[in-house]
């Protein structure tokens, strides 16, 4: 009973930070022309730097399913399973509509650098039929679960 309210709070404080980067992205995918906000100096106790990864739609290309476009997707399917498994992925998911925006990565690690060669390996990003937007982004410790814990992803 205990593990299981456990469960459901963190997937309530996924579903939060979730919710809260999804509102961001949308604000930043309007106003493509604001530059980010430098990073804090001294951020508050308890605070942590993570990194959103805005996926947006790369190169026109054609909505017919053939094997290359297949490929390309099982190819970045597995680059995500492979991120995940080696605890630098903390949430990834598509977006929900057919709109600029098509997926976010949170990732814990050191560097924007870390977060460029993570997502460097990924065959839609590589083809350019996703471009990658990196955003260092301050978020409360406790928030979100550690990389590699979500979806039980370490495990698969």
């Amino acid at each position: 009973m205990k593990a299981e309210a456990e469960r459901l709070q963190k997937i309530r404080r996924i579903g939060s930070a979730v919710l809260a980067v999804s509102v961001a992205a949308a604000v930043a995918v309007a106003d493509d022309q604001a530059k980010p906000a430098p990073s804090p100096s001294a951020p508050a106790s308890g605070m942590e730097q993570l990194y959103l990864v805005l996926l947006k739609r790369g190169a026109p290309r054609s909505a017919e399913d053939t094997p290359e476009r297949q490929a390309i997707q099982e190819g970045h399917l597995a680059n995500i399973r492979a991120m995940w498994k080696a605890r630098k992925l903390i949430v990834a998911g598509p977006m929900g509509d057919d709109g600029e925006l098509r997926g976010i990565f949170i990732f814990r690690v050191p560097t924007a650098e870390d977060v460029q060669a993570l997502i460097a390996a990924d065959p839609a990003i590589r083809s350019g039929r996703l471009v990658a937007e990196i955003h260092p982004w301050w978020v409360e410790k406790t928030v979100l679960p550690e990389a590699g814990e979500y979806c039980g992803a370490a495990g698969r």
